[in-house]
């Protein structure tokens, strides 16, 4: 079993940017894929980035160009950097490691993006 904490979150001015953390209790971190997602107020939770055990990386659309996913395996953690906020990134970003079928979530860290 895996657990998750996020941190990072916080409140930001459009533009601004923010570095999110996720930081696993357990064993073979590596061989997790970790992703994160987040849930906007009123709305589903939306896959954001997800990062492979080779390091592959896949953002979501609305992200690319503007967000960047990493881990560190050694540190058991993985790191979402969002730069250029907008409005519409405010919300809850939750934590996600999967393997074998698999799934388990952080609580989630709150973004709040001012305009």
């Amino acid at each position: 079993q895996v657990q998750l904490v996020e941190s990072g979150g916080g409140l930001v001015q459009a533009g601004g940017s923010l570095r999110l953390s996720c930081v696993a209790s357990g064993s073979s971190f590596s061989t997790y894929v970790m992703g994160w997602y987040r849930q906007a107020p009123g709305k589903q939770r939306e896959f954001v980035a997800a990062i492979a055990t080779g390091g592959t990386t896949n953002l979501a659309d609305s992200v690319k160009g503007r967000f960047t996913i990493s881990r560190d395996n050694a540190k058991y953690t993985v790191y979402l950097q969002m730069n250029s906020l907008k409005s519409e990134d405010t919300g809850v970003y939750s934590c996600n490691a999967a393997r074998f079928g698999m799934s388990y979530w952080g609580k989630g860290t709150l973004v709040t993006v001012s305009s």
